[in-house]
This record gives C-alpha cells, sequence and structure tokens, in this order.
C-alpha cells in the first residue's frame, strides 16, 4: 500500500506541475497574435480525446468546423492542421524553409537508428547530403530506367500467377498480389535479394506482415511524444508503449544485417551478377568505402541501414496500396473499366505477349485514372508530419516555431472548392487539365512539394503504371461467388502512417482473348 501510495502521490505532482505549466504558458500568450481557430481542449490532453478514429477523418471532421487551418493541441505538441490547397502552398511553397523541420517521435527516432535517413532527419547539412545522394544516385531518371527490366520481369511473374487462377476461374486476394509485386521488386533492386532464388531470409508473407507492423510502429504516438519529462516516460513503463515499437525494430534490423552481411561476403560489385545491375545496398557500401572526410556526413552501417529504412518500407507499401485502391475503383465503376481497356486493348494490339515500359506512354487514360486515385485515395492521407524552425503566417495566422504542421492531402483531394463532384471516381476530369502529382499543383500532393517531398517518386510510379496496364490489358475481371453487385464490395479503410482498403479485394480475373 505504501508504495502505491507513493506512486499516486508522484503521479499527482507531476499532473498538477504540467497543469500549473500549460496554465502559465496560455497566460502568458501575447494577445496580439492571431492564432488559428482551435477546438476547446482540456488541461494536459489537449485534444488528444477528440482524435478517435483514423487520424486523417478525424482532421477532416474538425477542419469542416473550425476551418482549412486548425491549432490543436496533441498533449503538450501545438499542431496545426492544414486542409485546404491555398494554406498548403503557402507551408510547401511560400515558406518551405520555415517549415521543413520534422519532429521527433519514439518511434522514428527508433526507426531511423536515431533520424539517420531521408524521411525523419532533421533538416541541416547532414540532411542535405543525403537528399543529394538520393536524388542524383538513388533515385535519378537514369537509375530508375536502369531496372526497367526488373520491374517488368515482376510484373510478368504477377501476370503468370495470376493467370493460374483464371485458368481455374477462382479469385486472386489482389491485396496480396500487389503488396508480392511491390516486396520483389523493392527487394531486387534496394536489396539484390530475389523471392524466386532459394534462401530467401524472410518468408514472402512475413514481408507483408513486417512492412505492416513497422508503419503501424511509426505512426505510433507514444506518452512519451506528447507528455513532457517524467510523466510520459512513466506512462509509457506502465503502458509498455515501447515494446512493440523495439520487436519491429530488431527483426527489420536483423533483415538489414543480413542483407549488409551477405554484401560484404561477396564484395559489392558482386551483387552486380544478381539483375545485371548494382543494386542500392551494394551502391551505398562502395560509397562508405570511397568517401571523403567531410565531418558532418560521414556513411556508416547505421546511416546505410536507415536509409533501407525508407526504401523498404514505401517502397513496399505505398505502390501496392495505390494499385489496390485503382483496381477497387475500377471494379466498382464498370464504365471506367471498360473504356480503360477498350483504349489499352485498341492501342496495345490484341496478342502481345508481355507489356513494356515503353507502352505505358501510349495510353493517357491509364494516367488519368492513376491521378484519381491519388487524388480520392492517397497511400499516405497525412503528409509526414513538419515542424515550423520559425514563425511564419499562414492564411494569415500566426503559428509559432516548433510547431508541428500536419498536411491533409486526403481533405484537400475531396475539396469541394477545388474539385467537382469530388467523392465521385471521374478519371475524365484530368483529360483537359494540367494538374499533376509531382509537387507543383497544391490541390494534389500525393508525394508532397518542396524540400522534403518524395524523393522516391519515380521509382513508385513507375511500378503501378506497368502493374495496372499489365493487369487491364491480359484479364477482365468478375466479382467473386457470393457478391452480388460493385456495391457490395467495402471500401472501409485501416491504417496508421499509410491507409489501404481494410478488406482484401478479391476478383475473379478471366483471360483476354
Amino acid at each position: 500500500m505504501t508504495i502505491f501510495f507513493l506512486c499516486s502521490l508522484w503521479v499527482f505532482l507531476l499532473l498538477t506541475f504540467v497543469s500549473f505549466i500549460y496554465f502559465a504558458r496560455k497566460f502568458k500568450e501575447p494577445k496580439t497574435l492571431n492564432l488559428p481557430p482551435s477546438p476547446p481542449s482540456l488541461p494536459i490532453i489537449g485534444n488528444l480525446h477528440q482524435l478517435a478514429g483514423l487520424l486523417h477523418r478525424c482532421f477532416h471532421h474538425l477542419s469542416i468546423k473550425y476551418g482549412p487551418v486548425v491549432l490543436l493541441h496533441l498533449g503538450s505538441v501545438p499542431t496545426v492542421v492544414i486542409s485546404s490547397s491555398e494554406a498548403a502552398e503557402e507551408v510547401l511553397r511560400i515558406h518551405d524553409l520555415g517549415c521543413c523541420n520534422r519532429p521527433k517521435t519514439v518511434a522514428t527516432g527508433k526507426l531511423s537508428y536515431g533520424f539517420k535517413d531521408i524521411s525523419f532527419s532533421q533538416y541541416g547539412e547532414y540532411w542535405r547530403e543525403m537528399r543529394k545522394l538520393a536524388v542524383i544516385e538513388l533515385f535519378s531518371l537514369k537509375k530508375v530506367q536502369s531496372f526497367k527490366n526488373i520491374r517488368e520481369e515482376e510484373v510478368g511473374f504477377m501476370v503468370k500467377k495470376v493467370s493460374e487462377s483464371a485458368l481455374e476461374h477462382t479469385p486472386v486476394d489482389l491485396n496480396k498480389a500487389f503488396f508480392s509485386l511491390t516486396a520483389s521488386i523493392i527487394c531486387r533492386v534496394a536489396l539484390g535479394q530475389n523471392f524466386n532464388e532459394s534462401g530467401f531470409v524472410i518468408e514472402q508473407d512475413r514481408i507483408e506482415e513486417l512492412v505492416r507492423d513497422a508503419l503501424v510502429a511509426l505512426g505510433t504516438i507514444t506518452c512519451s511524444d506528447v507528455f513532457p519529462g517524467g510523466l510520459g516516460r512513466f506512462l509509457d513503463w506502465l503502458s509498455g508503449g515501447h515494446k512493440s515499437i523495439n520487436k519491429v525494430f530488431e527483426e527489420l534490423d536483423a533483415f538489414y544485417q543480413h542483407v549488409i552481411d551477405d554484401h560484404l561476403k561477396t564484395g559489392a560489385a558482386g551483387k552486380k551478377g544478381i539483375d545485371s545491375q548494382v543494386d542500392i545496398v551494394a551502391l551505398l557500401l562502395d560509397m562508405m568505402h570511397k568517401q571523403g572526410k567531410k565531418d558532418y556526413f560521414q556513411l556508416n552501417i547505421s546511416n546505410i541501414k536507415a536509409v533501407l529504412m525508407d526504401i523498404f518500407l514505401a517502397g513496399v507499401d505505398t505502390g501496392a496500396v495505390t494499385m489496390i485502391w485503382a483496381m477497387t475503383e475500377l471494379v466498382r465503376n464498370p464504365k471506367v473499366m471498360r473504356k480503360a481497356q477498350e483504349e489499352i486493348r485498341t492501342t496495345l494490339g490484341p496478342s502481345k505477349e508481355k507489356i513494356t515500359e515503353e507502352d505505358i506512354d501510349k495510353v493517357g487514360y491509364l494516367k488519368h485514372i492513376i491521378k484519381e486515385t491519388f487524388r480520392l485515395h492517397p497511400a499516405v492521407p497525412l503528409l509526414l508530419p513538419r515542424e515550423t524552425m520559425s514563425h511564419v503566417k499562414i492564411n494569415g495566422y500566426d503559428v509559432a516555431p516548433n510547431t508541428q504542421i500536419q498536411l491533409n492531402v486526403w481533405a484537400i483531394g475531396r475539396d469541394p472548392k477545388c474539385w467537382t463532384d469530388p467523392e465521385e471516381f471521374i478519371p475524365e476530369r484530368f483529360a483537359n487539365s494540367s494538374v499533376d502529382f509531382r509537387g507543383q499543383h497544391f490541390e494534389l500532393l500525393p508525394f508532397g512539394s518542396g524540400r522534403r517531398s518524395c524523393p522516391g517518386m519515380p521509382m513508385g510510379v513507375a511500378s503501378v503504371e506497368l502493374g495496372l496496364l499489365s493487369l487491364l490489358y491480359f484479364f477482365d475481371w468478375e466479382l467473386p461467388e457470393g457478391m452480388v453487385s460493385e456495391a457490395d464490395i467495402d471500401m472501409e479503410e485501416a491504417g496508421t502512417l499509410t491507409v489501404v482498403k481494410k478488406q482484401p479485394l478479391l476478383l475473379v480475373p478471366v483471360l483476354y482473348h
């Protein structure tokens, strides 16, 4: 009883102290600041009680009531939620430099080896060097094109597996098919590992589970992230809040280490023999051995593992999620499906044995379909959060330094001020439109914009285009037994950092002759 009393007293004192700080800050806030509108908050927890469910939808509901720029307090963390293209442009273009830091969380720090990656590292010299490495060495147009044969081979393997189901007239789980495709491509391109060879370190099914577990971990907000000092650590200790993060990290770390050891045994150049192309791990190891003496930028094994985290998790998940939503919307909209297939088959001819990346630019309607999928179903509905480094004004509101910025691109993609019939899947809206997804048009931001936009966009888009084109060319698609109409398809979302269709997409392929 004495121990329990002391623990309770300690928690009470901590809560009292935090409450004092909270109200003291509110008292000291300059009244001349024009702060964004904010829903009523509670002491200590702020607005956390208003965020039950999928975060992008919670933020959207708040923006409907309070406007496109909303100030929330997530525990002790001031957070501004952006839900309009105009406000997004101010953050990503006008104030890009002032808003380009990343907030530190327990999960992102752990999985990025202390913020040594590209996505979560703090803005500064180190990040600039890593970003330059990604843009010039890892994801340049030349490098992306050099892996063309790998993408075509892996899409060919997927088509072969789907053809087997078509012959048996059995449903295909397209969630698994697409995750297998993107995982296979990333493992060959980035890791020099081939699923089709014996002795692969992780079962293919576990790859999908591990990616999912890791993304859940990255999206986890621990008590330490939102409550200051000892209170957060104590609550995490009580709840075991770090256990799942540590578990995922250990499995990922063992996987990365196996891949690196495999390269070191054969020599980095030795991995070229697998696909006649040096994979990204081999390239990074070679750079590590040849690097200069810049004090602020010394590649080591932890740096390489951190970059692998970015490539592996983002590369496997986002492409698969986009293809799942695209096929879901096509099945729900049979007229769009027929129009796409007619254009593809008329343009490419009736008897192609293999789809190549040269075929992609011949079929413009498919590109409209992908844009429309990015609009309605961005794989990352909330861009990776930013953090302000200086005082900025957004839509006329004052935003202080060290404020977290959440950009709700899901809400922007459904904004009736930007889009006609925003809830409808209408690829034709892009037919006479210059709007693109590469960061220059702020009403469509699946990859972000500015300094912190996704450098892997060209690699991801190439896989999505080729995968969808092949499935639309070679197969017609039917609903599985027991499903009466397209309206029966469940559209419920699931996820944290990325959001995918909760129920697997099961369809019956029919070979096109």
